[in-house]
Formats: structure tokens, C-alpha cells, sequence
């Protein structure tokens, strides 16, 4: 059982403006929504302990009848488990409720999620995977540096956008999360300082602290990245390492010129920082194809590159991949002993499929997700028009900013009727970007069109309460 115990000030941070004056919901129910909310992001870690109720009501500046009630309804629902003298901690329930929609039926759309549905290819994978199986079921199964097939079919798709690589080079994982689990194993220790982009992947944040290091944040400007933000930054805090996403990156969508990426890896030279760079999203552009990988810029610079089959294939073959200098493949191999044995042949093999026939249908999905893009900008201009945003060039959601801080509140508001929204505070640091959310346009065009409609008259009600009427220009 984890010992951690979350600070009053940490918890206001992450909470937010969790507060609404004006609604006529009792602020004790609030409250609740407030931080049920924040167990359901993953933001309030499992095990972990709260403030008691008298330092809580105080940082908080409401009474300690509101608190107290707040976390009675969360010990009912099954989030928290407290004990006379230990405070209460945060637990899950063993069903999570189904909540009521105005109608009174029950409905769970998952607006917080940015990723697609299978489409027909993968069947068509897996079939093949499993002709191309049995002489693989003649050996143990175990490869923890990945099968060799899919390791040259990854070392050809990186030589293909001008990054020279070889089988070697390659290390397959479960997952881009796991490979950078598995990188924060190799190179960080506790108290580390990793340097992240702000905002950035909520997972990434996940793993840096579940690896015991401090992520660092790197503020986006309006426009591209701050080469010079981040010079700075790895200047000050002497970084063991630094995750970037220049490709689509999650949550803005936005993607790194080659003058950016020539300047980033010169700093990695100069500073001797590696960069692990996450490109997960790469082969979700709309209107051009990325610049070649940023380990093309300068062949001295140390970077990891990690990739994934979840965002271009399909979430549920849970695979991905590390591409750095064999020396360092070969010092993950051995760090993932304590880990696990290497991932699904099966897999691995329909993985392999996809990669060498994903001209025959990435190109048909791009066009389904920018008519999506297309129809989600046209339903938030029509539904939502104080909402500000940028176009993003790829990836699968629009990174919007509201009015005001209203982000907590409208989630808590929406999880009433069965939507869940992912606020930008999940992808800032210490609770930042509370104005902010994230809008998937990966759902079908029904269940998109249905979700605002639905949404639409609480975010009015909101808009009005809080006093943000005014209309501000979409750019």
C-alpha cells in the first residue's frame, strides 16, 4: 500500500476552480464531483491519502461540514475508505455507476479518449499473423529485443523518411508508454528532472512520477516550440533527460518545423541531453507529411525515438517500439529482464502485416479522420462559438481554450449526463490549463453530433453563470 499523502496545496492545485458560486448544486456535492473526477483521471493516485477535513476546509476557505459531507458521498460511491485516525484514502469502487441521463436512461460516451476503432485491416492482420505462426511456435516465444521480421519492417519505414537504421537499432515494447517506462528505468533515478513540453502526453506525466523524477514544463507559445524556453530550461535544472512529442503533438496537434528540429537537436549535442521523442502520432497528417525524425538532424545527437501501433493501427494490439544506437538497444534488453519476457508473438506478427501494407489503407483513414476533423470544427463553431482553437495539423483532437476557467466545472457538469471530458488540467502540471480542453474528433458523426447537442445547453447555463458571454472569435 503506498504511504503517499497529498499536501492541501497540491490537492487545491490539482482540484482547480472546482467552485461554481452561482450554480444551485450544494457546494458539498460539488466538492465531490470535484475530486471524483480527479480519481476517475488518474489524477489522484490510488492508495494515496488525503488531507484531513479541518486542513482541507481551510486551504479550500469552506466549512468543514462541506468537506465532511464531500467525503462521506465519495466513501457511499466507493472512492475513498477512511479509518478513525488515518484520514481517508482513495480507493476505486468494485462497479463504477452508471449515471442517469435526463432521460433517465444510462449512457457512457467517452469524449476524454482520442483514439479510433479497429477498422477491417486489422482482422485481415491477424489472419495472416496466424498463418505466419507455426514456425514460431517450434521456439519459446521469448524475444525481449522483438522478432526479427517486424524489426526490419520498422528499420525500413524510418530509412523511408531519412533516418538510416538498421534491425539493431530496433527494440520492440508493449506500448510507447512501456518504452518510456523502460527508458526512465535505464537513465533516471529518483529526484531526476525530466523536461517535458507544457502541456503535454498525461500518461508521460504519469510515468516520470511514477519513475520517481520531477517533470519539468516547457511552455508552447502560441505557435511552434520555444527553442530558447528550453535551452534555458535544461540550462537551470541540469535534466537527466527530456520528452518531447514534435510529431502532432497531444494534446495541440501541432507539428515541429525542421529549423526547430535542427535547433533541439543542436541542444541535445551541446548540452549533452537525451531527448526522447515520442512519435506515436506520426502517421495521422492531414494536409502535409511530417519533417523526416528529429535523430536526422545531427547523427551526434542523443535521442530515443519511440513509436506506436496504437494511434495508426489500432489501441488494441498494444505494441510499440525504441529506435536508438544499438548500445543502448542492447541496455534496454537487459533492463527489461525485471520487467518482462518481450511482447506477443501474435502480435508482433500482425504488427508486422500493417507495417508493410499500410499504403494500402492509411491513406483512406487520414481522409476519414480529416472529414471528421472537418465536421467536429463545424459542430464547436455552430454549438460552442466563445471556444477558441487552432486547426492541428494532424494527431486526433482539437486543443481548445474556454473563457474562463471553466474546464473543471463543465466536465463535472457533463459527467451528469454520461459525457466524459478530458480537461486540460490532465495534461498540465500542478492543475495549469483549467481554461482548457481537450476535443477528440475521432467518434463516428451520430455520436459526435449527439454529444454536443447534449452538451451545448450546460455549457450555456455555465457561460451564463460565470459571466463569460461575451463571443470571441474562433481563430
Amino acid at each position: 500500500m503506498s504511504s503517499r499523502r497529498y499536501g492541501s496545496q497540491s490537492l487545491q492545485r490539482l482540484l482547480g476552480h472546482w467552485q461554481d458560486s452561482a450554480s444551485r448544486t450544494p457546494l458539498w456535492r460539488q466538492l465531490a464531483e470535484a475530486l471524483r473526477l480527479l480519481i476517475l483521471d488518474g489524477r489522484l493516485a490510488l492508495d494515496s491519502r488525503l488531507p484531513g477535513e479541518r486542513e482541507l476546509a481551510a486551504v479550500l476557505d469552506v466549512s468543514r461540514t462541506t468537506v465532511a459531507s464531500a467525503l462521506a458521498q465519495l466513501r457511499e460511491e466507493g472512492y475513498l475508505e477512511s479509518r478513525h485516525g488515518s484520514g481517508s484514502r482513495v480507493i476505486l469502487p468494485g462497479h463504477i455507476r452508471e449515471v442517469p441521463t435526463r432521460a433517465g436512461t444510462t449512457m457512457a460516451l467517452d469524449l476524454s479518449t482520442a483514439a479510433l476503432s479497429a477498422g477491417p485491416e486489422i482482422h485481415q492482420a491477424y489472419q495472416q499473423a496466424l498463418c505466419a505462426m507455426p514456425p514460431h511456435l517450434l521456439t519459446s516465444g521469448y524475444q525481449p529485443q522483438g522478432l526479427l521480421c517486424l524489426r526490419e519492417s520498422l528499420a525500413r519505414h524510418y530509412c523511408a523518411r531519412g533516418l538510416p537504421t538498421t534491425a539493431d537499432e530496433i527494440m520492440v515494447v508493449n506500448g510507447a508508454v512501456s518504452g518510456l517506462a523502460l527508458i526512465l528505468r535505464l537513465l533516471t533515478g529518483p529526484g531526476d528532472r525530466v523536461v517535458v513540453d507544457h502541456p503535454t502526453y498525461p500518461l508521460a506525466i504519469a510515468a516520470i512520477q511514477g519513475a520517481s523524477c520531477r517533470p519539468v514544463g516547457v511552455s508552447l507559445p502560441a505557435e511552434g516550440w520555444d527553442t530558447d524556453g528550453l535551452a534555458a530550461t535544461i540550462a537551470q535544472t541540469s535534466p537527466r533527460m527530456a520528452y518531447l512529442m514534435p510529431d502532432f503533438h497531444n494534446p495541440t496537434g501541432r507539428c515541429m518545423n525542421e529549423e526547430t528540429r535542427q535547433a533541439i537537436a543542436d541542444i541535445a549535442v551541446r548540452t549533452r541531453t537525451t531527448l526522447v521523442i515520442d512519435e506515436t502520432m506520426v502517421n495521422l497528417w492531414y494536409d502535409a507529411p511530417p519533417p523526416p525524425p528529429l535523430a536526422a538532424y545531427h547523427r551526434d545527437a542523443p535521442v530515443i525515438m519511440l513509436g506506436s501501433a496504437g494511434k495508426s493501427f489500432w489501441g488494441g494490439l498494444r505494441l510499440g517500439w525504441v529506435r536508438a544506437p544499438s548500445r543502448t538497444i542492447a541496455a534496454l534488453v537487459q533492463t527489461r529482464d525485471t520487467v518482462d519476457l518481450g511482447s506477443p508473438v501474435i502480435e508482433q506478427l500482425a504488427t508486422t502485416w500493417l507495417l508493410d501494407n499500410a499504403d494500402s489503407f492509411l491513406p483512406q483513414r487520414r481522409q476519414r479522420l480529416a472529414a471528421r476533423r472537418a465536421l467536429c470544427d463545424t459542430l464547436m463553431r455552430k454549438h460552442f462559438p466563445e471556444w477558441r482553437y487552432q486547426q492541428p495539423q494532424g494527431g486526433l483532437s482539437f486543443w481548445v481554450e474556454l473563457p474562463d476557467t471553466l474546464a473543471t466545472i463543465f466536465a463535472t457538469r457533463a459527467e451528469s449526463v454520461g459525457i466524459q471530458l478530458g480537461t486540460g488540467t490532465r495534461f498540465g502540471l500542478a492543475g495549469a490549463f483549467d481554461r482548457f480542453l481537450r476535443m477528440p474528433f475521432a467518434l463516428p458523426e451520430e455520436p459526435l453530433r449527439s454529444a454536443f447537442s447534449t452538451l451545448e445547453p450546460l455549457w450555456e447555463t455555465l457561460r451564463l453563470q460565470s459571466g463569460s458571454g461575451k463571443v470571441r472569435k474562433i481563430i
